[in-house]
């Protein structure tokens, strides 16, 4: 079992350039960790993957902005094509449950991937990039 989580927060919503990670997660010694990171402090080899994490939050449409971001690695069973029924495998994903406000009301929900579906991100860059921050 994963109890890893890497905790995003936007301080201006809307505003995907500026933001500060919180990565939540048992070191060696199991001992809970949280470090945190700026924008700025990212490794340039781990932007692609946050870009992506921000192009998700773009499916929520202009009324609704991004404020904080949970990230969760989980394991999802994979299925032949040709048989739906056939398990092959197994893959690591990343599923994000978003906070936002409306920018008109004001008003705060939750949206997950019962919401969104594309909130659940696949690319193995994302899930390199959870590992990345959640793994000393």
């Amino acid at each position: 079992m994963n109890n890893s989580e890497i905790q995003i927060q936007f301080p201006r919503p809307g505003k995907g350039d500026e933001f500060t990670l919180t990565s939540v997660y048992q070191d060696e010694e199991g001992y809970t960790r949280i470090d945190r990171y700026t924008q700025d402090e990212i490794p340039a080899n781990q932007t692609p993957a946050m870009a992506a994490v921000v192009a998700a939050l773009v499916g929520l449409g202009e009324d609704w902005q991004a404020v904080q971001v949970w990230a969760h690695l989980m394991t999802a069973t994979v299925y032949n094509e040709d048989d739906p029924y056939t398990p092959i495998g197994q893959r690591d994903e990343v599923a994000l449950d978003v906070e936002a406000v409306h920018a008109e009301t004001g008003g705060r929900r939750i949206f997950t991937v019962y919401d969104y579906p594309e909130f659940i991100i696949t690319d193995p860059a994302a899930v390199d990039f959870f590992k990345h921050f959640t793994t000393k």
